[in-house]
């Protein structure tokens, strides 16, 4: 019977006899997944709170500058262009019943003896004697435009030297606008800025 009597060893004592450094398994406390789940939540939460705020708008002012930019869109289709907007044509009322046409900047790469880059800035202003002469320039914009690029482009800095450079200039303007929205005619080219660079 002294062999019955022998005692199971505890499951520790097992353990430690297969090897005595390895450590017992253990679970994730549930603890820690709350806390981790937790601080997850706490994180994407502030992300979405810091994105929805960056991406709101500023003020009322902000969403008042929208409505003005869109009122100004539909002011342009109907031919009011605001003096704000640097490629819209302004047209302007003179003396004697004469109109202003003060065109879009015309900013052209001119030609150089020596091959160095020479941009041409010109705002010009045309002298127009009716209303109808206004209306025949709006649709005829895109051959003005064409005309001023090629034509622009072929002149050298040195023919615009001078007062008989920016006279000859003005004259050839007026002659080229008038062929493009003939039969109508303006009075005059004015050169309200020109820039060579």
């Amino acid at each position: 019977m002294a062999k019955e009597k022998v005692k199971e060893a505890p499951p520790e004592a097992v353990e430690g006899e297969e090897g005595e450094g390895a450590p017992a398994k253990k679970k994730l406390p549930m603890k820690i997944i709350i806390i981790a789940a937790v601080a997850a939540v706490v994180v994407l939460g502030g992300g979405g709170t810091a994105a929805f705020l960056l991406m709101k708008p500023k003020d009322e002012a902000h969403a008042d500058k929208k409505a003005d930019h869109g009122k100004k869109k539909k002011d342009e289709k109907k031919g009011e262009k605001g003096k704000d907007d640097k490629s819209a044509a302004v047209v302007t009322e003179g003396p004697d019943g004469v109109l202003f046409y003060t065109m879009p900047n015309v900013v052209v790469n001119m030609q150089t003896a020596d091959g160095r880059p020479t941009f041409l800035k010109l705002k010009l202003t045309l002298e127009c004697p009716s209303q109808d002469t206004v209306d025949a320039l709006e649709p005829n914009m895109p051959r003005l435009q064409d005309m001023f690029q090629t034509f622009l482009r072929e002149l050298r800095p040195e023919d615009l030297q001078g007062s008989q450079g920016s006279y000859q200039l003005r004259a050839e303007i007026q002659r080229r606008v008038n062929l493009v929205i003939a039969p109508a005619k303006v009075n005059a080219v004015l050169i309200e800025e020109m820039l060579i660079n």
